[in-house]
């Protein structure tokens, strides 16, 4: 079957595309030189038109994972086109497509151990602000501060300067204890040195995971050198997310910086 696009209308998709690129290059995308992908244009056609803007966006994330682009320049990039529609936000299936696209890229390096730490089996910080770009979304989306959905849980077990065994001890014991307290898949990563954070949801009962994390980690961390290497009490705090995406980025690179 021959498929037949008017001449105007595919006008209307470059003119799109065009504003989209100008926005972004403007404001968002770092080099000018890699940000066409023949998935700009599936993406463009299908919000001009009112499609299902889903499966582009998938691929256009893959592509842009592929390319080594950040998901938060990705993200910003994908506002852009919205904007050049005269609309503030893209809708929620499209962000977490291409989130799913971008993460989809990332696999290789997920199984390579690029995103995932081996020694405490617990995601990194890139992919942290991942899941964060996603909770900021929805709360634009709802029309809140992220701060009344989400904060961040930072847990330092560190007790001086400790390597090989048991700092590879201490750090399995902790991942653990974190997936058993939050539940496999809750959003947290390392951030190394014995420091973690964990993206915590403002309905659920803090101060009783706090209280259960404690002892999970004392249970765990029994073992005489593991015991002296670990901090006594832990220290667990809460802080309220930044007003940005950006700002959390931010915030996770001091934690990490200020790491002992």
């Amino acid at each position: 079957m021959t498929t037949h696009i008017r001449p105007d209308a595919r006008a209307a998709d470059d003119g799109l595309r065009e504003r989209w690129r100008r926005q972004s290059l403007g404001s968002a995308w770092r080099r000018p030189s890699d940000w066409y992908h023949p998935a700009v244009d599936a993406l463009a056609g299908a919000v001009l038109h009112d499609e299902d803007p889903a499966p582009p966006a998938w691929v256009l994330g893959r592509a842009r994972g592929e390319q080594g682009v950040g998901i938060g320049e990705a993200i910003d990039d994908l506002v852009c086109l919205y904007r050049s529609t005269g609309r503030s936000a893209p809708p929620m299936p499209a962000v977490r497509a291409l989130n799913e696209g971008w993460a989809d890229a990332q696999a290789e390096l997920v199984i390579t151990g690029a995103c995932v730490d081996a020694e405490t089996g617990l995601p990194t910080q890139q992919y942290l602000g991942v899941r964060l770009a996603e909770a900021y979304l929805a709360a634009h989306r709802q029309g809140v501060h992220p701060a009344l959905l989400h904060g961040l849980a930072v847990v330092d077990v560190a007790a001086g300067h400790v390597t090989g065994f048991v700092r590879a001890a201490r750090s399995a014991a902790v991942g653990a204890a974190l997936r058993t307290v939050f539940g496999a898949g809750h959003p947290m990563a390392t951030l190394g040195d014995g420091v973690f954070v964990v993206l915590t949801r403002t309905e659920d009962d803090l101060d009783g995971q706090i209280a259960a994390l404690r002892a999970q980690i004392a249970a765990r961390c029994s073992d005489e050198d593991v015991r002296a290497a670990t901090r006594r009490p832990v220290r667990v705090w809460h802080e309220a997310l930044p007003g940005t995406h950006a700002g959390a980025l931010h915030r996770l690179a001091s934690l990490a910086r200020s790491a002992p």
